[in-house]
Formats: C-alpha cells, structure tokens, sequence
C-alpha cells in the first residue's frame, strides 16, 4: 500500500470507501445474552464476533493459486474484511471498496491476505492456550485460504494477491490501487503477514497434523525465498536518509511490516525451522534494530523508527518492533537485539503514555490522534515480549496500564472492547469520536490482546482501571499562533505532508534575519524542556536563538542552526521536519509564561514547539485501584508528589532508563512522594 496513504489515514482496511452492502454480505450477527460487561473470574476473549466475520468460498480454478488438499475439499476459509452495525443492533459484513451488485463485487474485495493471516494467528493462539478444538479447526480452515492467496509458481513465487471477491476470484489491482500493483508483484505488508502466519501456523501444527505441517512449511520456505531475492538480496546495503545511515534491506522499506515477519520467522526457528530461517530471521533484526534513535530528551526519545525513508515519523498501528526484536533475540540467543527493545519499552513507552498514547501518526507531533486496536495491540504486544525476553516485571505494568485504553482509558473515556460479544470498535478519533464499526483488523487485534491478559491476570486486573484520572505531558504550541514581528509570516502550503512527515496544524512560520515570534505559554510548576520542531535544511545558515523574558530580564535557552542536517539521499523529500534539542540548558524554568524565538544568518521555518515537562505523569484508576506512572526527561533524580488514591499501602517501583528496578517503597498517605530516575519511570500502584 502506499505509504504516505497509509500514515495518514491509517491502514486502507481501517474502514470501508462505501458501506452499501449485497445481500450476500448482510448476514446479521446474532445479539449475545446477557449484559455487556465480563466478571472477574471469566475470560476476556470472545470469538463470537470473529467467528461471525468468517466465511468459506470454493474459488474457480485460477493459474498459479492452489492450497492443501484443494481436490479433496474445494472450500476454503476466508474472512469478511469489514463490519458495520445494523440499527437493530446486530451488524453486516461488507467488503472494501464500491460495491457492484450486478457483479457481486467490490472495488477491492470481500476478503483479503492481511486479516486472514492475522486472524489464523488468533485462533492459533487461543487454541493453544486453551486447547479448543473449534479454534484449531479455524487457524486450518484459515490457513488453507491464505495459502491459496498464495503465488504458488511463476516469477511472483511466494508473493500474495491482496484481494479476493465473494465467489473466490482473486482481484490482483485493487481499486483504489494498493501497491505493489497487481499485489502480488513484489514484497509488501500481506507477504510479511503471511509469514507471520505461516510461521505460528508451522509451530502450532507440527506435532498435531505432521502432514499439514509439512506443507505449511514448504508455503512458509517460499515465501523466505521470496523475501531474500526481493528483499534480503540488499542484506548489509545502506541508504542515506538525511544524512543518517539506514538499512536497504528492510520490507517495503519498514521496520514495521518487517517486525510482523520477524515474528513468524522466529516462531518457525524456534519449531525447527531451516537455516535459510534462521539467516533471515537475524538480517531482518538487524535492520530492525539499526533504526532505533534518540533518548529521553531527543526525539523520537528511544523509538525504533518505524520506515527506514524517514526520520520524523512514528505511528501505533504496526509498531510491533520490540516484540520482534526480542522474539528474535530470545530464539537467537542474541542479547543485543533485545537492547532497543528494552530501551523502546523503558524511554520511548513512558513518553508516549504521558503524551497521549499510541496515536496513528506522530509526524512528529500528533498530526493524526485518532488510535486504534492495532496500535494498542502493538505497545502491548512489545512490552509483553520485551518483559519475557529480560524477566523484568515493570514492562509488564506498562502493558497493563496501555491495554487500560480497551476498558475506558481512551480519549471517549468508554470501553472500546466488550467481552460479551467479542467485538472491538473501529477507532477513536482525535476529538473522542468513536467509529462504532467493528472490522476485522480491530476485532483480531482487540482479541489478541485479550488472548495477553486472559494468560497474565496481574496484566489484566491493571488494565481493568479503564479511567484516565490524570495526564500531565508533553504540550505542543503551534508558531503561527505566536505574534510575529520582523517580517515573520505563516505559510499554509497546499498540502501539510511534506513526503515524509506533515507539518502540524497545515501552516509553518518562516522567520528572516531580524524576525521574532513570541509566545504565551500555560505557567507550569516544574522546569520543561524546549523542542522547537523546525524545518532543517542542509548547509541552511539559519540561526534560532532561544529564551524567555524571566523576572523581567532575558534569560537565553539555547540555539537550533537550521542546517544541522546531512544531505537528503534517498529521502522522499528534501530537508527533514523535527524536534530538536536546543544546544543550550533547553529548559524553560518553572512559572515562565513567555518563549521568545529570534532568526540569524537567512530564513527559518519553525512548524510548532513541544513544552516537555521533566517529569511527566499518567494516572488510571478503577475498582477501587489507582496507578500513576512518572517519567523523568530530566539530567537527574527528581522528586514528585502525586495522589494516589484508594485503600491499603502504595507500592511505589522505582526503574532505571532500561526497566531494572532499582527501589521499591510504600507508602500509607494518599499523597505519595516518590524519586523518579534520569530516563526512567517510576510506578505507585494503590
């Protein structure tokens, strides 16, 4: 898919182009019993509503496509890609794109590779951790289907067609177009899907059904094979981005898609996979693990990137880097995969947190706020394997106060999962509108991080404190509401996406020689650190110098030069949009109300400021429970009082910029005082 389309607006398959349905395709979703809600002692995952989006089709013959035991039995498992509530309550499945009902079709399909691959590992996962037998027959009757989207022969070999109609005609150009184009031309986000699947699929049936195992893993080694002449074969190739070094030899140019493989590739290793796995496995982790960057004060504050083409970009849905990295760490016995893992889960999460969650695009600021269960699912995905790669116990808090987000912790302040009837809602916008569509794509992943807590109860009585009692993080000031003076002037270009991240708010300021802006900022009780997020430029002489008018006199910040930036190589756009540390203290001291921005040396263009305090928190609560999160962007220790309310003492774990717990404490007063570590977070659980 294109990936400019897919940061802002998510994934294609987030929601429908058009929602009128074929009769086909309206099948209703009967109404559970019972009230909606779970109690303690039940399990969280819910298939019902997975199980409503599946169907079975007995496709035509079609050149090169074929899956096990196609003669023997004709159909196969498919999945409806979209669901939409009915007025009665029930919902009807609908495919993507416009619908042709004299054809029966639709602009792209009804069902397609991503979400069967993705829903096969669910039921593979849950059969595995409960032993049902209706979810072992699912992942098989899935995963027939998605090796029959499978190119078995020919050039494309391995490679996935996208898309298939209701009656099982494969549709290789997707209107609106996917890339690559047809789909199954080249590497893309459903072929690391597949292995992903594939690679559970392999593990799961190795011991249960030899034979099928057999075969998916003769599917599994052609699509490596596949990976390592489209991909791999640039294995120890670099590209220039910005003047960074980044790795040529990722999928599609990501380190997201690239993760979703990786986990796949790592369960099969681990099964017994072949060394050919094995290799691709460690060079795919690699290049994961090349594009981790910054620390608690820069941007993107510990983050692995998440597309090797960008330094300004990082979004929730697929950020599973982490978790693949220390998958692959643990099965390669490799513990320095899993360092950026850690450093993403202990530096990176925190900040995130604290700042709002998981959003679909931080480009770098929160262009896009709307999150989704792919994005949830994703944080709590890497901190749970980051917590079982290094046994330390604080990552495992921190999924639990992210999976929160599906019982009330989210910008509706409603529960976005319902145990008694399996259904996760499409989306919460920016402004806490929720999508109360219930798709495929959120269905799978709300249901895998059920699959999470149901394994981890500690994880999920935590997430059970759905309510957002208090968020004190990091504030984004835009330049054009700044006064201007010097010839200073905002710009609202046609398009705020610059090719590789977007300017916040759809305008910048471009200050000359001489110019100023000013600002008035909320007074804050602690020091914050200054991000101007700037428009760099290589060899631009621009200069901003940084202060604030404190107790009457200026006090100087520090500097941005405006050309601190290498060469654009193969960047999609020249220059590169981010937040930068200032050369300075960079601290606004606490109770200043004014910051003050005055341009040397040529033209500078500033798109916002982010006001980070030293010390950030998020507190949820619920049942009775509060937990309150701190992270520290400070030099040093620092100490911060917080209320923590509820019965009983407060816990209070202190953890170093890498996860280590370095105190524990309790306290008996609601008002708990507790030390926060440099890059560090600190936890008080009541």
């Amino acid at each position: 898919m294109n990936r400019r389309s897919l940061l802002l607006g998510s994934l294609a398959l987030t929601t429908p182009l058009l929602t009128s349905a074929p009769a086909e395709a309206a099948t209703t979703h009967p109404r559970q019993a019972g009230v909606a809600g779970y109690a303690p002692a039940e399990p969280l995952t819910n298939l019902a509503h997975l199980d409503f989006l599946r169907d079975r089709v007995s496709p035509p013959t079609q050149e090169g496509h074929t899956t096990y035991r196609l003669a023997e039995s004709p159909e196969i498992g498919v999945l409806w890609t979209y669901a939409e509530p009915n007025s009665d309550g029930t919902f009807r499945r609908v495919g993507g794109g416009r619908y042709d009902a004299a054809t029966n079709t639709w602009g792209q399909g009804a069902y397609n590779a991503d979400d069967i691959s993705r829903a096969a590992v669910v039921y593979l996962r849950h059969w595995r951790q409960t032993g049902a037998a209706a979810s072992r027959d699912a992942s098989y009757a899935l995963l027939r289907g998605l090796t029959y989207l499978q190119t078995a022969t020919g050039p494309n070999a391995g490679n996935d067609v996208l898309w298939m109609q209701p009656d099982g005609t494969l549709n290789p150009s997707a209107e609106p177009k996917e890339l690559p184009d047809p789909s199954d031309s080249g590497p893309s986000y459903w072929l690391a899907r597949t292995v992903w699947a594939l690679g559970e699929g392999y593990a799961a049936w190795r011991t249960a059904d030899p034979e099928f195992a057999s075969f998916l893993r003769q599917r599994l080694d052609l699509a490596i094979a596949a990976l390592q002449r489209q991909v791999l074969v640039r294995y120890g190739t670099w590209q220039m981005i910005d003047g960074e070094r980044t790795p040529a030899w990722l999928v599609v140019d990501g380190a997201d898609a690239t993760a979703e493989a990786v986990l796949g590739l790592a369960a099969y290793v681990e099964a017994g996979g072949t060394t050919a796995a094995r290799h691709a496995l460690r060079q795919f982790a690699e290049g994961i693990a090349a594009l981790s960057d910054g620390d608690a004060r820069e941007w993107p504050f510990g983050a692995v990137r998440p597309w090797a083409l960008s330094l300004s970009i990082w979004h929730g849905w697929a950020s599973q880097m982490p978790a693949a990295l220390a998958r692959a760490g643990q099965v390669l016995g490799d513990r320095r995969l899993i360092r950026p893992a850690v450093t993403d889960s202990a530096v990176f999460t925190p900040w995130l947190l604290t700042s709002g969650g998981p959003d679909n695009g931080r480009l770098p600021t929160r262009v896009d706020r709307s999150q989704i269960a792919y994005g949830v699912d994703s944080r709590v995905q890497s901190l749970l394997a980051v917590a079982d790669s290094t046994g330390r116990a604080g990552f495992r808090h921190l999924a639990g106060i992210t999976a929160a987000w599906y019982f009330g912790a989210n910008g509706a302040g409603t529960a976005t999962y319902d145990p008694a009837t399996g259904r996760t809602v499409d989306g919460i916008g920016g402004d806490g509108t929720v999508n109360r569509n219930s798709g495929a794509e959120s269905t799978i992943h709300g249901l895998l991080s059920m699959l999470a807590l149901d394994a981890r109860p500690d994880v999920a009585a935590l997430a059970r404190q759905g309510h957002i009692v208090e968020r004190i993080g990091t504030t984004t000031v835009e330049a054009e509401q700044a006064v201007l003076t010097g010839g200073a002037t905002v710009v609202t270009p046609d398009s705020a996406w610059t090719g590789e991240s977007s300017f916040s708010g759809g305008s910048y300021v471009v200050m000359p020689t001489g110019a100023s802006t000013h600002w008035q900022v909320p007074a804050a009780a602690q020091p914050q650190l200054v991000l101007p997020v700037v428009d760099l430029r290589p060899g631009s002489p621009a200069v901003t110098e940084w202060s604030t008018p404190t107790r009457g006199a200026g006090q100087a910040l520090g500097r941005v030069p405006h050309g601190r930036i290498g060469a654009q190589g193969t960047s999609p756009a020249p220059g590169a949009l981010l937040p930068v540390a200032l050369t300075g203290s960079g601290e606004l001291p606490s109770g200043a109300t004014e910051l003050v921005a005055t341009s040397t040396g040529g033209d500078a263009v500033v798109d916002a400021v982010m006001l980070e305090p030293l010390v950030s928190r998020y507190v949820i609560g619920g049942g009775g429970h509060t937990t309150a999160m701190l992270r520290s962007a400070a030099h040093a220790p620092r100490t911060l009082t917080v209320t923590v309310p509820g019965s009983g003492a407060a816990e209070i774990e202190t953890y170093d910029a890498a996860g280590v717990l370095r105190r524990r404490a309790y306290a008996r007063s609601t008002t708990v005082t507790a030390v926060v570590l440099p890059g560090g977070f600190t936890l008080v659980r009541r």
